[in-house]
């Protein structure tokens, strides 16, 4: 069963956010990770791209298929995890601290409050 921390909300869709002093961070989700399995390829937006709320900002790519990245979060981005664009691994053995994606400012109305809690997040994974 994968980790589903409880400090951070989720979209269907298996991105993650959590807010960090005004901030949000955002990743995929172990599960995402595991289900994608190798990965080979990430394209991320630039700093000061701005992302909207259930709108690809990116896409990651392993042996088994090209994914579209979703965000959580409507705003723009202050910071983008340039290791990852190296090597993808961080992704694979640490999704929820050293693989994330990309740090946003979040907008007045950043669709936040529309994400799932980790408890029906797990539901989801669970099939229930």
């Amino acid at each position: 069963m994968s980790n589903v921390p409880t400090d951070r909300q989720y979209l269907s869709s298996h991105e993650w956010a959590q807010q960090v002093e005004g901030v949000v961070v955002v990743g995929i989700s172990e599960h995402a990770a595991e289900e994608l399995g190798e990965l080979v390829f990430i394209e991320l937006p630039a700093k000061g791209d701005e992302v909207t709320f259930e709108t690809q900002f990116g896409e990651i790519e392993s042996v088994k298929a090209v994914s579209g990245l979703n965000s959580p979060v409507t705003g723009k981005v202050v910071a983008v995890n340039q290791e990852l664009v190296d090597s993808q691994a961080a992704i694979s053995d640490s999704p929820f601290e050293d693989g994330w994606l990309i740090k946003v400012e979040p907008a007045v109305d950043s669709g936040l409050d529309l994400l799932l809690d980790h408890k029906s997040y797990q539901a989801q994974l669970d099939g229930s």
